[in-house]
């Protein structure tokens, strides 16, 4: 099924028993020092976590019986594996996770929480792509992607059907930008319900290739260097970039200071947890890289899956 707002509803109706319906938080305190209404959609209370749990959840529901008896696999160190573990969980079949050596013991965790089947590999994309591969080829599972996958782009996009069915009249929506599964799937659902909204996402300087790509009209990929914001290490996928060019309004970037401190506002002003990646819409209103002044901003705060013993403030 192609991504449209046809799709996107459908997988609203086929996950709506199986997540949450997350709320829509305003903050006048970060009204006030924008100079804007903002809206923050708190994907960091969803299942997992985080919003990857709509688009994992939407993929796996819609496979035939006979394929999903097989079962699925991904590879993934974070929310994504988490979000397949706990969907195939849901619909009783086998997950195969293939996960970096590296991963952090909690996503570890996390994932074999749900019963599925972990599977290490040396911590490179390269790597990742080849075990997984090999997985499948062993077991007949069927390839969730992360993002290349228009199932998991329509669930995404549920989020911001939710938060425009929830608030009406924003002038802007806004969210982060890594291998673009969210943002394809927010743009189409923006776009169909209020054609004259502005998307806008917002990614790492420090991980810049969709905001490259963007502006030079074509797919880039580029080395990433460090970012806090590890879940935008991910270069935008081809599929999600054909719906950015066609949908998306800007793509901005955002110093690491920027996300620390728009992390640090977040928690401080609104007292709810968010992850760094969460933050970065946030950081580009704060440091003015974006004019939201009078605007009705609607913002997906992706996740809450923070490492508490690690605080970037506390380094």
């Amino acid at each position: 099924m192609p991504l449209d707002l046809d799709s996107i509803r459908a997988a609203h109706e086929r996950i709506r028993s199986h997540i949450c319906r997350t709320p829509v938080l305003p903050s006048s305190r970060l009204n006030e020092a924008s100079g804007a209404s903002l809206f923050f959609k708190c994907e960091n209370f969803q299942k997992i976590g985080a919003f990857k749990a709509r688009g994992a959840t939407n993929a796996i529901f819609a496979l035939d019986d006979a394929t999903a008896q097989r079962g699925v696999a991904t590879h993934s160190s974070g929310n994504h594996g988490a979000a397949v573990a706990r969907a195939a969980k849901l619909r009783g079949i086998p997950a195969h996770i293939v996960m970096p050596s590296n991963s952090a013991k909690v996503k570890i965790r996390a994932v074999e929480s749900y019963g599925a089947h972990v599977v290490f590999c040396e911590p490179t994309e390269e790597a990742r792509g080849k075990r997984c591969a090999e997985v499948i080829k062993g077991t007949g599972a069927t390839l969730i992607h992360s993002f290349e996958n228009e199932d998991v782009m329509a669930g995404q996009g549920t989020a911001a059907l939710e938060l425009l069915e929830d608030i009406s009249d924003l002038d802007i929506v806004m969210c982060p930008v890594g291998g673009g599964g969210l943002l394809a799937g927010t743009a189409v659902a923006a776009k169909s319900m209020q054609p004259n909204i502005k998307v806008i996402a917002v990614e790492p300087a420090n991980a810049d290739d969709a905001a490259q790509s963007f502006r030079a009209g074509r797919r880039l990929v580029t080395e990433k260097k460090f970012t806090i914001a590890d879940g935008l290490r991910t270069n935008v996928g081809e599929p999600n970039f054909e719906i950015i060019q066609r949908y998306v309004d800007d793509i901005v970037t955002v110093s690491e200071e920027a996300i620390v401190l728009a992390m640090r506002a977040i928690w401080e002003t609104m007292k709810i947890i968010i992850e760094p990646s969460a933050s970065v819409p946030y950081a580009a209103i704060a440091e003015r890289v974006i004019d939201v002044d009078g605007k009705r901003v609607g913002i997906i705060l992706t996740g809450g899956n923070v490492d508490l013993d690690a605080l970037p403030w506390n380094l």
